[in-house]
């Protein structure tokens, strides 16, 4: 098993880890703003906006992820310059998150009894600060622990951009899988780097529980 576990691999998979952590969180920052305004957009914008947003999170969901990877991969750079290529992965795996992340908000969104838009609006409030300042505030807080679940889907699906040869967790460990020679050392590799998954997502999903029970939300 040294050959799995010396410092010089573990030091190539924690590299591996850092690019999938980042990649992961500026899909989850980009997606939630994204996200929250296609779910505003579709809730409170005129017919137009209303369709655009809904075709946009109607396309998106029913298409596949890798497919808009490659699209962000190899279309993009033409029109927009080039960058690395987990800028672009990056960019996107948040258009394609932002769809899903938009359903989670716009369910949680929909959840706030229409009476406190009325009570807001017999305050003095105008619709932006009743919508920013007691609307949304809600809707996250009733959203965490479906948006955590999606966080968790994030994490995991980090895994595709291998496809690209993008130098993420899964990336990584290919290339260490082909410098093994025994069966038993790459079960042990596979196990480690799906251990490594397992311990991220099982910490948030337990997060997500504890949450869940503790607000008295069922996820």
């Amino acid at each position: 098993m040294q050959n799995v576990f010396n410092a010089q691999n573990l030091d190539f998979l924690l590299l591996g880890l850092i690019l999938t952590l980042k990649i992961a969180l500026a899909t989850c920052i980009i997606s939630m703003i994204f996200g929250t305004f296609l779910a505003i957009t579709r809730n409170f914008g005129g017919r137009i906006s209303r369709f655009l947003a809904s075709a946009y999170v109607d396309i998106f969901r029913n298409t596949p992820l890798l497919l808009w990877m490659l699209a962000a991969c190899f279309v993009l750079p033409v029109f927009f310059g080039q960058f690395s290529q987990a800028f672009w992965g990056t960019i996107g795996f948040s258009l394609y998150t932002s769809s899903v992340m938009a359903e989670i908000i716009r369910g949680s969104l929909n959840s706030i009894p229409k009476g406190q838009f009325e009570a807001a609006y017999s305050q003095g409030f105008s619709k932006f600060f009743t919508l920013f300042y007691i609307i949304l505030p809600q809707t996250f807080r009733r959203a965490i622990p479906a948006l955590l679940s999606q966080i968790i889907t994030t994490i995991k699906d980090t895994s595709f951009l291998a496809g690209l040869q993008i130098a993420e967790l899964t990336y990584q460990s290919k290339i260490l899988l082909a410098q093994l020679k025994s069966f038993e050392e790459i079960l042990v590799m596979i196990a480690l780097v799906a251990g490594i998954y397992f311990v991220i997502c099982f910490s948030l999903s337990m997060l997500v529980r504890y949450y869940a029970k503790k607000t008295a939300y069922v996820v």
